[in-house]
Formats: C-alpha cells, sequence, structure tokens
C-alpha cells in the first residue's frame, strides 16, 4: 500500500477490479482474488467461457466461490468514508472548502479535515486526530481483518483437501467391496453349479436302480397273470365237463391250483430306500440353507442405502376413468368416465397415473398392494413419458414395469414381454428403484422373494416417477 496516500489506496483495495467500482456482493475464487458476483457471472457467461480468474487467469471452479462477507463490510465502511469526505477534497491532500492540507481525521464524520474545518461550529466538538495517525489505526484495523479472512480461506482450503482426501477413501472402498463381492457371488455360482451337478447324477442313478426293479416286478407280474389266467380257463373248461371226464387227472389239477398262488414281487431294498430317504435330508438341508441366505440376501438388498419413499399418485396425470382415494393413495377403474381438464400432464387413452414424485438420484422402495382384478401394472417411468394417445408399454416408451393380464404375469420388456416364473401374481410388491446404478427390481413383499431385475443401465439419467396401469375392476393401494 502506497504511504502517500493511503485513503486511495484504501479505495483502491475495496474497488472490483472488474467494474472499478467499489464491491458488490464480493466473492472470493479459489486463487484468492475478489470480485462483484454479478461481474465475474457476467464475465462466465457462454457455453465456450472458460471459469478462469480474470487478474491471475488460474483455472477455478464456480462451486467453489464463496461470498466474502468481511470484505463486503470494508467496502461498505470505504464508501461511507468517501461519501462523507468534504466536497472539493483533492487527490493532493488539499481542502477544497479552504485550501489548506489535510492534517486531520473527524473519528465521527470519518472524514479527512484541516485545521480550519476543526475549528469550525461542523467539527468543533467531535474527536479528532492526525491523519497519519488515524490512517495507520485504519491500516492495523483492515490488516488485521485481512489476515482474518486469510485464516477463513486457509481453513475452508483445508477443509476442501480433506473432503476430497476423504471421498477418494470412499470410493477406493466401495472399489475393493465391489471387487469382493463380484467374487463372492462367483464361487457362489460354481458351487450351485456344481452341486446342481452332482445332485442330478445321484438322481439319474437313482432313477435308473428304481426303473430297473420296476421293471423286473411287472415282467415277474405280466407272467404270473397270463399263468394264473390261463389256470383260471383251464378250470372253467373243466368244470362244464360230465363227471367222469371232470374227474379225470384231477390230482393233476389241484397240484398246479395250488401252485398258481400269487408270488410278492422283490421289494425295494432298505439300502435302496436309505439312499432315497438320505437324498432327501440332503436336498432338504440345502433349500433350508439357500432359502435363509435369499432371505438374508433381499434383506441386504432392501437395506443398502434404500430410502423408503411414501408416494402419492399425480390427479394431474390419472386418465379419466381412473378414480383416486382423496389422499392420493390408491386408484381404481371405473367405467364411467370423469369430467376433467384435458391438461398435457393427463394420460389420455391408456389408463395410466404418475406418482407425485420424481427421482434423478439416490436409491429409493416403496410398496403397492394389489386389490382385486387381473388387468394391472406396477412400476416406473421417464417424467417425460408420452401422455396423449395409444403408448407402447415398453422400455422403448420408457416405461419399465410388471404387468398382470388375465392369468399370466409379465415383465415388459422390448421387443416381447417376458413371461414370469411365478405361479400366481403377488398381492404386495415391492419396487426398488437405483437411480445411481440405472435399475429397478420387483420384489414378493410378501413371500420376499426377487421377482424380476431390468440390468444396470436399462434406465436413463432422466427424471423417474412411479407409474400405474389399472384396468377393469383392478385396483392399487400404495402401503404406508
Amino acid at each position: 500500500m502506497a504511504a502517500g496516500n493511503p485513503v486511495k489506496s484504501l479505495q483502491d483495495e475495496a474497488t472490483c477490479s472488474i467494474c472499478l467500482q467499489y464491491f458488490t456482493v464480493p466473492v472470493t475464487l479459489e486463487c484468492g482474488h475478489n470480485f462483484c458476483r454479478p461481474c465475474i457471472s457476467q464475465c462466465w457467461e457462454g457455453p465456450n467461457t472458460a471459469t478462469s480468474c480474470p487478474q491471475c487467469r488460474v483455472a477455478v471452479q464456480q462451486r467453489n466461490i464463496r461470498l466474502n462477507r468481511q470484505l463486503a463490510n470494508v467496502a461498505d465502511l470505504v464508501k461511507q468514508l468517501s461519501l462523507q469526505a468534504p466536497k472539493g477534497e483533492g487527490e493532493d491532500g488539499v481542502c477544497g472548502e479552504h485550501q489548506e492540507a489535510l492534517k486531520l481525521f473527524c473519528e465521527e464524520d470519518h472524514a479527512s479535515i484541516c485545521l480550519v474545518c476543526h475549528l469550525s461550529q461542523a467539527h468543533r466538538a467531535h474527536r479528532v486526530v492526525p491523519i497519519q495517525e488515524a490512517a495507520q489505526e485504519y491500516k492495523e484495523k483492515f490488516q488485521a481483518w485481512m489476515n482474518t479472512l486469510g485464516e477463513e480461506r486457509e481453513k475452508l482450503l483445508r477443509h476442501k483437501t480433506v473432503g476430497e482426501c476423504r471421498s477418494q477413501e470412499y470410493l477406493k472402498h466401495t472399489q475393493i467391496e465391489r471387487q469382493k463381492i463380484m467374487s463372492e457371488f462367483q464361487q457362489l455360482w460354481q458351487f450351485l453349479v456344481e452341486q446342481e451337478r452332482l445332485l442330478l447324477a445321484q438322481l439319474e442313478m437313482l432313477d435308473q436302480v428304481i426303473l430297473k426293479i420296476q421293471n423286473d416286478n411287472v415282467s415277474k407280474l405280466s407272467a404270473q397273470i397270463s399263468h394264473l389266467s390261463e389256470l383260471i380257463q383251464e378250470i372253467e373248461g373243466k368244470c362244464q365237463k360230465p363227471a367222469s371226464k371232470f374227474l379225470q387227472d384231477i390230482r393233476s389239477t389241484l397240484i398246479r391250483c395250488q401252485m398258481g398262488k400269487f408270488q410278492p414281487p422283490e421289494a425295494i431294498s432298505p439300502e435302496l430306500e436309505g439312499q432315497v430317504i438320505g437324498f432327501s435330508m440332503k436336498t432338504t438341508a440345502l433349500w433350508e440353507t439357500l432359502s435363509k441366505f435369499k432371505d438374508t440376501l433381499n434383506k441386504g438388498i432392501r437395506g443398502v442405502n434404500m430410502q423408503t419413499v411414501n408416494v402419492t399418485l399425480d390427479p394431474d396425470t390419472a386418465h379419466p376413468h381412473l378414480v383416486l382415494s382423496e389422499g392420493g393413495k390408491s386408484v381404481r377403474w371405473e367405467y364411467i368416465r370423469q369430467r376433467l381438464p384435458d391438461n398435457l400432464e393427463r394420460f389420455d387413452t391408456v389408463p395410466c397415473v404418475l406418482g407425485r414424485e420424481g427421482f434423478t438420484s439416490g436409491r429409493h422402495y416403496w410398496e403397492v398392494e394389489v386389490r382385486g382384478g387381473q388387468r394391472w401394472a406396477v412400476g416406473v417411468a421417464r417424467g417425460s413419458v408420452s401422455r396423449k394417445g395409444e403408448i407402447s408399454l415398453s422400455p422403448k416408451a420408457g416405461i419399465w414395469a410388471v404387468r398382470m393380464c388375465g392369468v399370466q404375469f409379465w415383465a415388459l420388456t422390448w421387443p416381447e414381454d417376458t413371461p414370469l416364473p411365478l405361479h400366481q401374481a403377488p398381492s404386495r410388491i415391492r419396487v426398488c428403484l437405483d437411480c445411481d446404478r440405472g435399475q429397478v427390481t420387483f420384489i414378493d413383499a410378501g413371500a420376499e422373494v426377487p421377482i424380476f431385475t431390468y440390468p444396470p443401465g436399462s434406465i436413463p439419467g432422466d427424471i423417474i416417477r412411479p407409474w400405474f396401469w389399472v384396468w377393469t375392476k383392478s385396483q392399487l393401494r400404495l402401503c404406508p
């Protein structure tokens, strides 16, 4: 700061280098330089404008701009000093009214004055000090302010560095966990494939032994049945003959009848029965283990940063045949078409309705209960999904859902729907939306069984909203 005119130097310090006026809403860049927020915003206007400091040309990030409240206070003080300075005060330190040197400083008016001004009525009762002493005092004050601002800047820089380091550590940790999960699931998959091969091979061996015993028994029983049939036919014919002929060779016939008793087939050996029972016990234990693992996995999937969402239905999007409850928690189809305003948001052909909530990031889930009817669908859709005219219920049109149609349960895929291997449609469905991975999963909330998952990257980076399709006597209710 120049020693010749400290007031002028102070004014320069409180002046923006872009507009050459006192700071208005001053902000501090990463490099430490200060500018008016409107000035720096105007400098960075335009798509091809680089966000760099106009003074030192160092590249900066707009999100790291900080409002400098202390400098704003300093600029206001300097502005007040300038406004309260005596009229006609020249830059050479001469009083414009008395043409005397400005040797004194009025602390009440914050103005430089000459000796004549001090003796005048305007300043006679005011406390004045030599101008050099006042300048030195304010220099020290502003230096203290500058030191404080510098310390605050250093604190923010340290916080920034620490935050970046922590973020990198967390990212490294998630990468390690990702590799661990992939490895563990690969080993689990290989184990399950090997178990499947071994169990199916054992079942094949048991099938062969059982079929051999069955075939042998069938052959023996067939031979006995044929022999007995012949003997019965022979006795029937003999009984119809006269007594003299009937009693001929009667001894041989009696012996043959006694020898024609039923011979039981070979029973399944205790060893084979033990193998079947043991195999059943082995598979039962395996199913119980897999069931516990599946339950644990489902709970884990649902609990990993999944936030429960209190979804409500948006009446502005509901088709005129859909009737919403007062709280927007349920929807049903009615034959009578309602008279509703045909706004741009409303579905006018396909009986659909969207949830009010829209998601662009994070992991969220909600549950839907099915109450009657066999024609409904539950899922998510792009916020910009088409509302007018015929709509293709498919991911190509921006809809990802599972659908019940009659007695068939499907997942909306493209170009054809995918049938879901469920014995019956679930009565309660959990929709799990992962915006960060672009994925949505449907779970049978009653049985805690996965229904269908759209793979990562299926959902584009757009606003995603809950979506519902209801038709003919069907009703859906959002669970609390």
